[in-house]
């Protein structure tokens, strides 16, 4: 049997080998409880699971908002799961889920919890152009690429909080942003696979009068590098010279951004290049991570105006 200490040491390195944690729950099915999905969120999001405590009422709440509990001196608002992704719970809201979040913390009730999987990104698939509606981030394929492997949707914890959760000072003022002046020719490389994370960051770039591409996974952006490498090459140019600095999120299918941080500071072609992690996953320990992949900074989801300042101090040792 694994101890203790194994175990943690085992979920720390998961971040060398491209793999993570999901917990696998249910939330329920149609108006009789029946046909329930499995759901999932990324392990290092998850603070603690328990029983479901009594919930105070909020005068005023948002919609589906159950309330607040007290839990270990720290009130933390409960989201009523089941009826944001649109389903009934056969048997209640048994378990609560609490999350941390881009430095908040937050709680989920939910109907059961199943189990906790260890996966490759390989096995998880972009949901963009399924019948997902935006809450979605992913789908991932538990018993690997096998037909009838079991399926967990990979909820997008950004949008709903975006929806559940005031967005006050987080949107972005164009007139508090720093102008960033790149090379000509050069452009931000950016990786997210949120639908609302990737509008906010355009938003942000925009408003800096950055030039960027897009992408929408750590896959994504390292084929769209080797692309540009080859273009440099036949242009006798470093691949710096295009690409200024890199933005990438943590969670994504297929390749997580430590993957690609790491992958890009251990190519020779690729290694001048800044690379800046700008992620919900909050917490020394994800940070340290952070440091251990090689990148230049990181940044907590989402404060347009640290991103900004973020940037633009990497860029400016980049010059230096």
């Amino acid at each position: 049997m694994k101890s203790v200490q194994q175990e943690i040491d085992e979920r720390t390195n998961l971040t060398n080998t491209n793999k993570f944690e999901l917990l696998l729950f249910r939330l329920g099915g149609d108006e009789n409880g029946d046909r329930s999905e499995l759901y999932g969120i990324n392990v290092f999001k998850i603070r603690e699971i328990v029983a479901m405590p009594p919930v105070t009422a909020v005068a005023g709440a948002q919609p589906h908002m159950l309330g607040v509990v007290n839990l270990r001196g720290q009130i933390i608002p409960v989201m009523d799961l089941p009826a944001i992704v649109g389903v009934k719970p056969k048997t209640g809201l048994n378990i609560m889920l609490v999350t941390e979040f881009a430095r908040t913390t937050q709680a989920f009730a939910v109907e059961s919890v199943d189990e906790i999987v260890r996966l490759d990104w390989s096995q998880v698939l972009t949901a963009e152009g399924s019948n997902a509606t935006g809450m979605v981030t992913s789908i991932a394929r538990l018993d690997g690429d096998t037909n009838g492997t079991r399926l967990a949707q990979v909820l997008d914890v950004e949008t709903i909080l975006r929806r559940m959760v005031p967005a006050e000072g987080k949107e972005v003022d164009p007139e508090a942003m720093p102008t960033i002046a790149l090379k000509q020719g050069s452009f931000i490389l950016a990786a997210d696979d949120s639908v609302v994370a990737r509008n906010l960051i355009e938003q942000g770039l925009q408003a800096m009068h950055a030039p960027f591409v897009m992408t929408k996974s750590g896959k994504e952006a390292w084929d769209k590098l080797n692309s540009i490498a080859v273009g440099c090459k036949a242009e006798g140019i470093e691949v710096s010279d295009r690409v200024a600095l890199v933005l990438t999120d943590l969670e994504m299918p297929e390749m997580d951004g430590f993957t690609l941080t790491r992958k890009i500071k251990q190519d020779p072609r690729f290694s001048k290049i800044p690379v800046v992690i700008h992620s919900s996953l909050s917490g020394k320990t994800n940070e340290d991570h952070v440091k251990g992949v090689g990148a230049d900074a990181y940044v907590a989801k989402f404060v347009a105006e640290d991103l900004a300042n973020t940037i633009k101090t990497v860029l400016h040792k980049k010059e230096a």
